[in-house]
């Protein structure tokens, strides 16, 4: 068992054998991958260690371009996500953004609950007890564990639901028919990821989130 001290050490330590055994395994990796940057993905995902973007998707540094956050939200008042989604899209042309949720999610359960998580969580969680409200009558039947499940499904459709509502978005798909918006849920107990909704590039969206002059 590691000392707080020791676990910070190793992870120094981690890092040295991890480069020295990709320089052993291809002398030009580095240097080949310092000049690599053009990703076809863009991935918005939950910030749960638990679910690595380029282990799920067996991807290789540079070939996905990551962002995540608690219960992988897309909020129209997130500076933070909206310039990832403003570079992704218009400097690095990523062909695939993609929204991946997981069940288990202690954001989206905590957001079923009616505890106080103190003002920034509060905050946080309101987009997402927002969700619920939405789908109540469709939640409300379900037992807990069903229906925190189904609500990490119906919250990663909402987030999609709000890239195409963004004008980054929308003068991509006017400009160059791209990208094409993916939502998917992964299962922590296998593995897999479960693909819960796409929207492709001119889909007509609700007329009050259309923008007619991009």
């Amino acid at each position: 068992m590691y000392t707080a001290s020791e676990a910070y050490m190793n992870l120094l330590k981690n890092n040295e054998d991890w480069a020295n055994k990709k320089v052993q395994d291809d002398p030009e990796y580095f240097s080949r991958l310092k000049d690599l940057q053009q990703p076809e993905f863009l991935w918005i995902g939950c910030s749960d260690s638990r679910v690595p973007a380029n282990e799920i998707t067996g991807t290789q540094p540079g070939e996905i371009f990551v962002h995540r956050n608690v219960a992988n939200l897309v909020l129209n008042t997130d500076v933070n996500l909206l310039s990832v989604l403003e570079y992704s899209v218009n400097v690095l042309k990523v062909k695939h953004v993609i929204v991946c949720g997981h069940y288990g999610c202690g954001g989206v359960k905590a957001a079923t609950t009616n505890h106080d998580h103190k003002i920034v969580l509060n905050m946080w969680l309101r987009n997402i007890k927002d969700v619920y409200r939405f789908h109540r009558d469709e939640l409300e039947v379900l037992n807990e564990e069903q229906r925190v499940d189904r609500l990490v499904e119906l919250n990663v459709e909402e987030q999609l639901k709000n890239l195409a509502k963004t004008s980054i978005i929308q003068r991509a798909w006017k400009q160059r028919q791209a990208p094409t918006l993916h939502g998917w849920v992964y299962s922590l107990g296998n593995g897999k990821v479960k693909s819960i909704l796409d929207i492709v590039p001119g889909t007509e969206i609700d007329p009050l989130y259309t923008f007619d002059d991009l």
